[in-house]
């Protein structure tokens, strides 16, 4: 009766443990840490505008002093980044202005051996739009969802194959349109440890 007793109190813990902590099994991806956009990369020893996913670069370099993200397995997100700003221009140091930003999550393929990682698939998962303030930090709660509701599936990617999170400004609505993600200046990276840690 004591072994039961003990078993049936660890399984109760257990289980407590998991709905308060969220244990790594619920979560799709983790992000630890940013980098900025350079406008240009050299292709064939030439400068091109350093694309990623189809999506056009900012016309400036951008700092993120720091960056952390959890994508779980039904599509919610968790973000923060801080110190979004230009490394670059007279506006150096600054947002350039009040702005709003998205984060736009890009899957892959799986890949073709000998390959270890496969191509972009360029239909982005978006979150909902979020201001970025004064000090260039920003905060995401909510969805990734792409153009149809659907969210992001499960084998989206790995750390071996892995999926692209860009941090892109948003063309501003008018009167006649919505606003729009727009040009990249910030990307997540992955973390090493995502499929081992809780949020």
């Amino acid at each position: 009766m004591k072994i039961r007793a003990v078993l049936a109190l660890a399984s109760l813990l257990t289980a407590g443990a998991a709905a308060a902590g969220g244990f790594s099994f619920d979560v799709l991806f983790k992000f630890d840490r940013g980098t900025g956009v350079q406008p240009f990369r050299s292709q064939a020893g030439a400068p091109v505008l350093n694309t990623v996913a189809g999506v056009a670069p900012g016309g400036a370099p951008w700092l993120i002093s720091s960056f952390d993200a959890v994508i779980r397995k039904n599509g919610d997100i968790r973000a923060r980044g801080e110190g979004v700003l230009l490394a670059g221009a007279d506006a150096i140091g600054t947002r350039a202005g009040p702005r709003q930003m998205v984060l736009s999550l890009f899957c892959r393929n799986a890949p073709v051996p000998p390959a270890v990682s496969g191509a972009l698939i360029t239909t982005p998962f978006n979150s909902e739009l979020v201001n970025l303030d004064e000090n260039g930090d920003f905060e995401v709660r909510g969805k990734l969802t792409d153009a149809t509701g659907a969210t992001p599936p499960l084998n989206c990617g790995d750390t071996n194959n892995r999926p692209v999170l860009l941090i892109r400004t948003v063309t501003p609505a008018t009167a006649t349109t919505p606003a729009t993600p727009s040009v990249w200046f910030a990307a997540g990276l992955l973390s090493d440890r995502h499929d081992r840690d809780h949020d």
